[in-house]
């Protein structure tokens, strides 16, 4: 009995999350503009956000927006986070602290501050303060997925290569990345996906005639109820679950080897 009720529990859970997302992709298949009301199956939103122009247009910058930002901030993550490991004492206490400001911040908090500091420096908002907000908040997440990697690599092969006449680049290259490459390869993934996902932030820091998917489906929610919105949703959906299931396997396969 208890162990029916521990299933019937996880059932519930289960529907509470994905049962509103399982209705809109239900729906997005639907012949009418209505919400509650089923006339028949049709792929016509589809078939209209390849002729929608805006969508079109955010779709392009979101994914090029993502790219830039997933290169970058993995970059920049992995050179930190190797940097904060070899680290001692306080001062890797205080930026392994200050890393996991961003990440427990509310979006808001970061967005606003953002916003902020491009306003006195005087950057003309759009693509580039964008892509600059994105870095910012996906580095420390890259930072988080490969530290531990860190921790369980041998810390003297390192030190026996260049003990052996590497240097410090082709120890880098050749012995410490390899070591690490699951945790660079889930960071990256990471700053993709969350890149892709973020509204809050981008909306703050984008400019007139920029912005990603997910400012371009507020506006037509503004506008009011458009079935196209919940094709676009489900594809952004099935793309996330996609990615996942790529980070999952990808990162099995790499600790195999």
């Amino acid at each position: 009995m208890k162990e029916f009720f521990k299933k019937f529990y996880l059932a519930l859970v289960f529907l509470f999350l994905y049962g509103p997302i399982a209705v809109l992709m239900v729906f997005s298949f639907n012949d009418s503009r209505l919400k509650g009301s089923w006339v028949g199956f049709t792929f016509k939103w589809y078939k209209e956000l390849l002729h929608n122009e805006e969508i079109l247009s955010s779709f392009k910058t979101t994914i090029l927006i993502a790219i830039l930002a997933t290169i970058i901030a993995t970059i920049l993550g992995t050179i930190a986070a190797i940097g904060i490991y070899y680290l001692r004492g306080y001062k890797k206490s205080l930026l392994l602290n200050m890393n996991y400001l961003p990440v427990l911040n509310p979006d808001i908090v970061t967005a606003v501050g953002l916003m902020v500091i491009f306003n006195l420096m005087n950057f003309p908002f759009g693509f580039f303060t964008m892509l600059l907000s994105h870095i910012t908040f996906t580095t420390p997440y890259v930072i988080l997925a490969v530290l531990p990697k860190l921790a369980q690599m041998n810390k003297f092969l390192p030190e026996a290569a260049m003990d052996m006449g590497a240097t410090p680049f082709y120890t880098l290259r050749k012995v410490v990345l390899p070591e690490i490459k699951t945790g660079v390869f889930s960071g990256s993934l990471l700053a993709f996906t969350l890149s892709i996902d973020d509204f809050v932030i981008s909306f703050f820091t984008t400019g007139h005639g920029v912005s990603n998917l997910s400012v371009t489906v507020y506006s037509m929610a503004k506008k009011g109820v458009n079935p196209a919105i919940n094709a676009l949703s489900t594809i952004m959906f099935l793309v996330m679950v996609i990615l996942l299931l790529i980070l999952h396997k990808r990162t099995n396969l790499l600790e195999e080897l």
